[in-house]
Protein backbone atom coordinates (compact mmCIF):
# COMPACT_ATOMS: atom_id res chain seq x y z
CA UNK A 1 0.00 0.00 0.00
CA UNK A 2 1.35 3.29 -0.90
CA UNK A 3 1.67 6.06 1.57
CA UNK A 4 1.49 9.95 1.13
CA UNK A 5 4.26 12.25 1.25
CA UNK A 6 2.96 13.81 4.12
CA UNK A 7 2.27 10.94 6.47
CA UNK A 8 6.23 9.25 5.62
CA UNK A 9 7.72 12.89 6.63
CA UNK A 10 5.64 12.44 9.82
CA UNK A 11 6.26 8.55 10.98
CA UNK A 12 10.14 9.36 10.22
CA UNK A 13 10.15 12.59 12.65
CA UNK A 14 8.08 10.83 15.36
CA UNK A 15 10.62 8.17 14.71
CA UNK A 16 13.48 10.70 15.12
CA UNK A 17 11.60 12.28 18.08
CA UNK A 18 11.87 9.34 19.65
CA UNK A 19 15.31 8.20 19.04
CA UNK A 20 16.43 11.24 20.40
CA UNK A 21 14.89 10.66 23.32
CA UNK A 22 15.99 7.04 23.80
CA UNK A 23 19.39 8.42 23.87
CA UNK A 24 18.95 10.98 26.14
CA UNK A 25 17.50 8.87 28.06
CA UNK A 26 20.55 6.27 28.20
CA UNK A 27 22.78 9.29 28.49
CA UNK A 28 21.23 10.09 31.98
CA UNK A 29 20.91 6.72 32.74
CA UNK A 30 24.71 6.36 32.52
CA UNK A 31 25.03 9.59 34.15
CA UNK A 32 23.09 8.13 37.14
CA UNK A 33 25.14 4.81 37.06
CA UNK A 34 28.76 6.79 36.90
CA UNK A 35 27.63 8.83 39.71
CA UNK A 36 28.13 12.32 38.20
CA UNK A 37 24.43 13.40 38.95
CA UNK A 38 22.55 12.59 42.14
CA UNK A 39 19.32 10.19 42.25
CA UNK A 40 17.23 13.68 43.09
CA UNK A 41 18.01 14.85 39.46
CA UNK A 42 17.82 11.55 37.73
CA UNK A 43 14.46 11.24 38.95
CA UNK A 44 13.33 14.98 38.33
CA UNK A 45 14.46 14.75 34.77
CA UNK A 46 12.74 11.37 34.16
CA UNK A 47 9.83 12.51 35.76
CA UNK A 48 9.49 15.57 33.46
CA UNK A 49 10.41 13.25 30.54
CA UNK A 50 7.51 10.84 31.02
CA UNK A 51 4.76 13.55 31.94
CA UNK A 52 5.79 15.74 28.76
CA UNK A 53 5.62 12.70 26.65
CA UNK A 54 2.12 11.64 28.16
CA UNK A 55 0.75 14.66 27.58
CA UNK A 56 1.82 14.73 23.96
CA UNK A 57 1.07 11.27 23.63
CA UNK A 58 -2.79 12.68 25.17
CA UNK A 59 -2.73 15.51 22.61
CA UNK A 60 -1.86 14.11 19.33
CA UNK A 61 -3.60 10.28 19.55
CA UNK A 62 -6.33 10.50 22.10
CA UNK A 63 -9.63 11.59 20.60
CA UNK A 64 -10.55 14.75 22.10
CA UNK A 65 -12.41 17.83 20.90
CA UNK A 66 -9.15 20.28 20.76
CA UNK A 67 -8.32 19.23 16.92
CA UNK A 68 -11.40 19.86 15.54
CA UNK A 69 -14.64 21.37 17.28
CA UNK A 70 -16.06 21.38 12.91
CA UNK A 71 -17.68 18.48 11.86
CA UNK A 72 -17.05 15.67 9.85
CA UNK A 73 -17.77 17.05 6.23
CA UNK A 74 -16.93 13.78 4.13
CA UNK A 75 -19.86 12.07 6.23
CA UNK A 76 -21.75 14.60 5.27
CA UNK A 77 -21.51 15.04 1.81
CA UNK A 78 -21.38 10.80 1.54
CA UNK A 79 -24.83 10.89 3.23
CA UNK A 80 -26.08 13.47 1.03
CA UNK A 81 -27.02 15.32 4.31
CA UNK A 82 -28.77 18.45 3.27
CA UNK A 83 -28.17 22.02 5.56
CA UNK A 84 -31.64 21.66 7.12
CA UNK A 85 -30.78 18.08 7.94
CA UNK A 86 -27.62 19.02 9.67
CA UNK A 87 -29.89 21.92 11.30
CA UNK A 88 -32.27 19.26 12.69
CA UNK A 89 -29.18 16.77 13.89
CA UNK A 90 -27.83 19.65 16.01
CA UNK A 91 -31.57 20.32 17.60
CA UNK A 92 -31.76 16.19 18.31
CA UNK A 93 -28.42 16.39 20.12
CA UNK A 94 -29.19 19.32 22.06
CA UNK A 95 -32.66 17.15 22.83
CA UNK A 96 -35.43 19.06 21.96
CA UNK A 97 -38.55 18.26 20.81
CA UNK A 98 -40.30 18.29 17.57
CA UNK A 99 -42.58 21.44 18.95
CA UNK A 100 -39.45 23.32 20.08
CA UNK A 101 -37.45 22.43 16.58
CA UNK A 102 -40.56 24.03 14.58
CA UNK A 103 -41.09 27.39 16.69
CA UNK A 104 -36.89 28.05 16.47
CA UNK A 105 -36.92 27.25 13.07
CA UNK A 106 -40.53 28.62 12.01
CA UNK A 107 -41.60 25.72 10.48
CA UNK A 108 -44.73 23.31 11.17
CA UNK A 109 -43.77 20.52 13.25
CA UNK A 110 -45.51 17.99 10.19
CA UNK A 111 -41.96 20.15 8.64
CA UNK A 112 -39.63 18.74 11.42
CA UNK A 113 -41.09 15.05 11.09
CA UNK A 114 -40.51 15.19 7.60
CA UNK A 115 -37.14 16.19 7.58
CA UNK A 116 -36.31 14.10 10.80
CA UNK A 117 -37.67 10.95 8.35
CA UNK A 118 -35.39 11.96 5.49
CA UNK A 119 -32.36 12.10 8.73
CA UNK A 120 -33.39 8.68 9.83
CA UNK A 121 -33.30 6.99 6.54
CA UNK A 122 -30.19 8.83 5.53
CA UNK A 123 -28.36 7.61 8.45
CA UNK A 124 -30.02 4.72 8.35
CA UNK A 125 -31.61 4.59 12.32
CA UNK A 126 -35.56 4.26 13.23
CA UNK A 127 -35.16 7.00 16.06
CA UNK A 128 -34.13 9.72 17.69
CA UNK A 129 -31.66 8.06 19.80
CA UNK A 130 -30.25 5.81 17.35
CA UNK A 131 -29.15 8.95 15.37
CA UNK A 132 -28.12 10.61 18.03
CA UNK A 133 -25.40 8.00 18.68
CA UNK A 134 -24.26 7.79 14.82
CA UNK A 135 -23.82 11.19 14.63
CA UNK A 136 -21.66 10.86 17.84
CA UNK A 137 -20.16 7.77 16.10
CA UNK A 138 -19.67 9.74 12.69
CA UNK A 139 -18.81 13.08 13.98
CA UNK A 140 -21.05 15.09 13.06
Amino acid sequence: MLKSHATIKLVTLYGLVMAVGALGLTWLDYKFWMRDIGPEIFLIVMALFFGCLGLWFGRHFANIETRDSGSNDKAIRALGLTPREIDMLRYLQTGKSNKEIARELGVSPNTVKTHLANLYVKLGVRNRTEAVSRSIELSL
